[in-house]
């Protein structure tokens, strides 16, 4: 069998908090969600009514007055060394450029399901391009615009996944990683496809 699936902690990038954490249960890869809002790079779950400085996300709603990380304040916390995977959030194409000048060179990895964000990082020999998928038309249309193509990696929803749909996608591109895996269970099984990462809040409790 493989070796066994790294640990992605997710949105542990979010909280410096949680970073240390992550850090500490030896998490693979440190998931940060980044969004581009007034001008700043802010690094968050949470979700805005638009232009308005609410935050908020399903049931949820949270004061506009909740401290907001930003891209920078991340990256000079957790150091060179840590091995970050930036969401992209939203759809302004001025994010890619943004997130670039900030990174300064530096090794992380960059997903989003608004695919069109991620071409001006695949010339970047720094960044690891990685596709999310979430449904299954979202997976059709990876299979027709990349068909040919070598990718760096994707991340896809465990429910659309089963051993011979992991085997395909291998041949697709270089990582592989599902999300949200909750259990052992589930990382096993997700491993036993030939996954290489499971996506995971429970990051201390499967590591």
């Amino acid at each position: 069998m493989a070796e066994a699936p790294f640990i992605v902690a997710h949105r542990a990038g979010n909280d410096l908090g949680l970073l240390t954490r992550a850090l500490r249960a030896g998490s693979g890869l440190i998931e940060a969600d980044v969004h581009l809002f007034r001008g700043r790079l802010e690094v968050r779950h949470l979700k805005t009514l638009g232009p308005l400085p609410v935050l908020w996300d399903r049931w949820y709603l949270a004061s506009p007055r909740t401290p907001r990380l930003e891209l920078a304040e991340l990256l000079h916390a957790a150091g060179p060394g840590t091995p970050l995977m930036l969401d992209l959030k939203g759809r302004d194409p001025r994010l890619p450029g943004r997130v670039l000048a900030a990174l300064d060179g530096r090794q992380v990895t960059v997903c989003s399901r608004w695919w069109r964000l991620l071409p001006p990082f695949a010339d970047q020999g720094h960044v690891r391009v990685v596709h999310s998928v979430g449904s299954r038309r979202q997976l059709r249309a990876l299979r027709r615009r990349f068909a040919g193509r070598r990718l760096g990696g994707i991340s896809i929803h465990q429910r659309l996944l089963d051993a011979s749909t992991v085997a395909e996608l291998r041949e697709r591109a270089e990582l592989i990683v599902s999300w949200p895996v909750s259990t052992p269970d589930e990382a096993r099984r997700l491993w036993s496809w030939g996954v290489h990462g499971v996506i995971t809040e429970h990051f201390e409790a499967l590591a």
